[in-house]
């Protein structure tokens, strides 16, 4: 049963300030989807008020679903060959100095969507030469010739979301692999020198135990950040919340982490993946405990 009340420390005021209007007026203007917004992310008049987004590519309409997510499901339009140069235009526009882009799960393509990725990640290099950038992707059902393409793009940071437990994942993220997604990460540190980068979510009914286990296994892959945030119910048709987490297991999973080698855990009830990513990937090596 879904705890009913919130508490006090998960409760954020929405800020629309002028920064977060123009923020969103230069998204708009160049016609892109955001998984701040299409995901409902707690922070976004903060991100948005920094100039900050996580953009999202190849529409907005997942193939998978997944039982916590709120991005729309169903079957995704044709891509558009020139969403990256818009993507590039708006990086350059807002400033961006740290780009993050996600997709939607792309099952219905050959490659998974790698090559719009590839081609996304080189339009922002090309006008934006010394924005870093961090890609954070599907796991293309495992395909090591997507990845192998992927990576032959310049890019600072890979991120592929673990996102829960193994015991949780026929229930959670039926059409994913637990194991898979560690293969992913695993093969990506192996082929590239690059940092890796994963996350879950906290309160969906893990053990700390069970977090504690994917940390393990998250550290043998080679991962270097590793970011664990509260599970908040975006709408009424994804799955409960089983439990709010309090902060001091946010701090026991920082600190388990940091003990076992994981170079940087950024553990606390807001933090997502792409929450302080400029930041994060400045001060990975500290594994200061956030």
């Amino acid at each position: 049963m879904q705890t009913k009340r919130l508490p006090a420390y998960l409760k954020k005021t929405l800020v629309l300030s002028g920064t977060v209007h123009a923020t969103k007026s230069v998204l708009r203007q160049q016609g892109l989807h955001t998984v701040c917004e299409s995901a409902r992310c707690p922070n976004i008049s903060e991100c948005f008020g920094m100039h900050r987004a996580t953009f999202l590519i190849m529409g907005d309409a997942c193939t998978r679903a997944c039982r916590f997510c709120s991005v729309d499901k169903g079957h995704p339009a044709a891509l558009d060959p020139g969403e990256p140069d818009r993507i590039a235009r708006s990086v350059a526009q807002l400033g961006i100095r740290h780009a993050v882009i996600t997709s939607v799960t792309r099952d219905d393509l050959k490659d998974g969507g790698a090559d719009h990725f590839f081609r996304t990640a080189r339009a922002v290099k090309e006008r934006c030469p010394g924005t870093t950038m961090e890609l954070l992707t599907p796991d293309f059902q495992g395909s090591r010739d997507a990845l192998l393409h992927l990576l032959e793009a310049d890019f600072e940071i890979f991120n592929h979301n673990i996102e829960t437990v193994p015991a949780l994942y026929n229930t959670i993220r039926p059409q994913a692999g637990y194991e898979q997604s560690l293969g992913v990460l695993r093969f990506v540190k192996q082929n590239k020198r690059i940092l890796v980068k994963s996350g879950l979510m906290a309160g969906l009914g893990e053990s700390v135990e069970q977090v504690k286990e994917v940390l393990r296994a998250l550290k043998d892959t080679g991962c270097d950040i590793v970011t664990i945030g509260q599970y908040l119910m975006p709408t009424l048709k994804n799955v409960p919340v089983k439990t709010y987490l309090p902060w001091e297991t946010f701090r026991e999973y920082a600190r388990y982490g940091k003990e076992i080698g994981i170079p940087f855990v950024y553990s606390g009830p807001f933090v997502r993946s792409s929450y302080y990513a400029e930041e994060v990937m400045h001060t990975h090596n500290s594994g200061a405990l956030l």
